[in-house]
């Protein structure tokens, strides 16, 4: 059975870090290509950084240069640590597999960030 348990969101204020995990179950990270996504209330989610089973990782424009995204194999766990924090990155945070989730239409929990000015 699959499970996804992101955690690590809180409330900081701008210009400040953050470090999300997600602790997988049911699906090695290493073999899977894995992201990170995010959602704010009345929009899509969107992917904000991916990384490939072989290893190449990639972010959206509005997040380079300001978040890294890499996995655990041993612990079968993504991060996504989080510099630079601005309020336009305030959102539920997700992670799920790329281009599509792990399992259809599975989503964890998420965790929330909240960037304050």
């Amino acid at each position: 059975q699959v499970q996804l348990v992101e955690s690590g969101g809180g409330s900081v204020q701008a210009g400040g870090s953050l470090n999300l995990s997600c602790a997988v179950s049911g699906r090695r990270v290493s073999i899977n290509n894995m992201g990170w996504y995010r959602r704010v209330p009345g929009k899509d989610r969107d992917l904000v950084a991916r990384i490939l089973s072989h290893g190449p990782k990639s972010y959206s424009d509005s997040v380079k240069g300001r978040f890294t995204i890499s996995r655990d194999n041993a612990k079968n766990t993504l991060y996504l640590q989080m510099n630079g924090l601005k309020p336009e990155d305030s959102a539920v945070y997700y992670c799920n597999g790329w281009p599509r989730p792990v399992v259809p239409g599975y989503w964890g929990q998420g965790t929330q960030v909240t960037v304050y000015s």
